[in-house]
């Protein structure tokens, strides 16, 4: 005996008379009992949107992001197995959102970084799902590296690896937030990509007793250079730095970190290069007039002094995402939000996710 065919069925997302739709998710189409054989969505000003239907007919998906607070209709026709003809329509409408949230992050496309640079989120408002949010970011590896996001808070979420970077490795962001509900009525404003090489491993290490920084390229001892930490009261912070930015003729302005210029404490000093190493103004650079001192006693304010030649040398084989570590400084451990501290969370903390 034979069976009776299987009615055609077509489930179409969002279903109609749906509201506040997330422009960013996906329009759908499913078939069973037969295929699909035409799909449109077209919005109130007549435009379709662009789709793709799958190889066998079974399905079909949207490949362009909706409109926030427009209207659409999902036309969607198909063939039972006996050839019979349906249609199916859905009108629905898309959300107005309390606020669209826009996102900047660090590094940018293009750039070649050091192994140990993270990549930063930052949202121009508060995120309330910040489930969500990481998982509108995206971050692939080549060679793949298991890591993980931690939010520093409410507005920055950083994403490392587990472990420093491997040289060579291609890591390519897609954080597609554009649509995407971020809770509390908060929507994603646009789209950021960006495509990074990791470049060469070069790890640093200023040693505050011995007043040497051995530089490691590929893992070769390339130079030892004779240093100069923070003085008694003014100790270099303990710990893992990620190099932040790189400066020639820069200028060392104490009122940066709250110390004015003109007093006791203070300075403002022309250097000829520059390499920053955190937010509170840690800074590896030349100095010329404590070459005396480097390679024998700690006489900055805190950060690494060395002679201008070793500095030009340093900032010429290096980039942002280098790592600098500092240890037997006498300093405080480095704060791991002072600039891109990351490394100094262990990775099971980090795994925790931060300020969640």
């Amino acid at each position: 005996m034979t069976s009776p065919p299987v009615p055609l069925a077509l489930a179409l997302t969002p279903a109609d008379r749906a509201a506040d739709v997330a422009p960013g998710e996906p329009v759908t189409v499913a078939a069973t009992g037969g295929r699909l054989t035409s799909v449109a969505v077209t919005g109130q000003d007549g435009r379709v949107v662009a789709g793709a239907l799958a190889a066998d007919g079974g399905s079909w998906r949207s490949t362009e992001v909706l409109g926030y607070g427009k209207t659409y209709t999902t036309t969607a026709t198909g063939q039972d197995s006996q050839g019979k003809p349906s249609t199916s329509t859905s009108t629905f409408t898309t959300v107005k959102p309390r606020r669209q949230v826009a996102l900047t992050m660090n590094p940018t496309d293009g750039q070649k970084v050091g192994v140990g640079q993270p990549f930063a989120f930052y949202f121009d408002t508060a995120v309330a799902d910040k489930a969500a949010a990481e998982k509108a970011i995206q971050v692939t590896a080549s060679p793949a590296a298991e890591g993980a996001f931690y939010w520093f808070s409410d507005k920055e979420v950083h994403w490392r690896p587990k472990d420093y970077w491997r040289s060579g490795t291609t890591v390519t962001v897609d954080a597609a937030i554009y649509g995407k509900s971020l809770g509390n009525g908060l929507f994603g404003r646009e789209d950021r990509k960006a495509t990074v090489t990791i470049g060469d491993a070069v790890v640093a290490v200023a040693d505050g007793t011995t007043h040497q920084m051995t530089v490691t390229v590929n893992g070769v001892l390339a130079r030892t250079i004779p240093v100069s930490l923070g003085k008694k009261g003014h100790e270099t912070p303990v710990g893992t730095y990620t190099v932040m930015s790189e400066h020639t003729d820069y200028t060392m302005d104490s009122s940066t970190y709250g110390v004015p210029s003109d007093s006791p404490a203070g300075y403002r000093t022309k250097v000829a290069v520059a390499t920053r190493m955190s937010n509170s103004g840690i800074f590896y650079h030349s100095a010329p007039w404590s070459v005396r001192d480097q390679g024998v006693r700690n006489v900055s304010h805190g950060c690494i002094n060395m002679s201008t030649e070793n500095a030009a040398w340093l900032q010429s084989i290096s980039a942002k995402g280098d790592v600098i570590a500092v240890q037997n400084s006498g300093g405080p451990a480095l704060e791991p939000w002072d600039g891109l501290g990351d490394w100094q969370v262990p990775w099971p903390t980090w795994q925790a996710g931060g300020k969640k």
